[in-house]
């Protein structure tokens, strides 16, 4: 089954727990969130005071994408404040399989996240760790970029690595998914797919929502 995890980077912070709990009553389970430092990638956004007020408007898991230069030590702050899966960035990690061990241990469910200049192979030795893997099809830094297209050949790699080694991490995408690209994105088995402005840049985020959900699990029912 695939997921989709509204990113709340897109949507209005004016209005925040009201659209977080639109996509909630439309069947989200997921809310993703977008931590920047203005170092890792050019743009700041979120700190843990925003993490924890989310929390104590939702019980909806939340889904951490650290785009910083020093995961190991705001890992554990934003854990401690109410974050659910910690997602760190290959890029930005000295030594990946302590840091993924670290989230474990203090008690979230880790992942590893690669740009769309990274390989997949360098991911080889913590597949066996990870409780999933984050591609990036856009650059990370901004909302609303358009789609690289070559994502999708990763996606297909780790689901073949995933099937062979028979692991049982998760693929999630981020970045430029649309009514137009979700299909294509699901049948090349993504598990989770970050959607930002496709949903809360609509006059209707719940709506939204569920055209995309029901897009992606057409596409697994359909022979192409």
């Amino acid at each position: 089954m695939v997921q989709i995890v509204p990113s709340i980077l897109a949507a209005d912070f004016a209005r925040l727990g009201e659209q977080i709990a639109c996509v909630e009553r439309a069947g989200a389970q997921m809310i993703h969130v977008d931590i920047m430092d203005g170092h890792f990638v050019p743009n700041l956004t979120m700190g843990p005071p925003v993490t924890e007020s989310l929390r104590k408007v939702t019980k909806l898991k939340l889904d951490h994408h650290l785009m910083i230069d020093d995961p190991d030590t705001y890992a554990p702050v934003f854990i401690k404040v109410g974050a659910d899966l910690v997602s760190v960035h290959y890029e930005a990690c000295r030594n990946l399989d302590r840091t993924l061990h670290m989230i474990r241990d203090e008690g979230a469910k880790a992942g590893v996240v690669i740009n769309p200049h990274t390989p997949v192979a360098v991911l080889s030795e913590v597949l066996g760790i990870v409780d999933y893997v984050l591609v990036m099809s856009v650059n990370p830094g901004f909302g609303g970029q358009e789609f690289i297209p070559r994502s999708l050949h990763k996606v297909r790699q780790l689901e073949q690595e995933r099937s062979q080694r028979d692991l049982q991490f998760a693929i999630e995408i981020d970045g430029g998914i649309t009514t137009d690209n979700i299909a294509e994105a699901a049948r090349a088995g993504v598990n989770w797919v970050v959607v930002g402005s496709s949903i809360f840049h609509r006059p209707d985020p719940a709506e939204a929502f569920r055209d995309l959900q029901r897009r992606a699990e057409e596409a697994l029912t359909v022979k192409v």
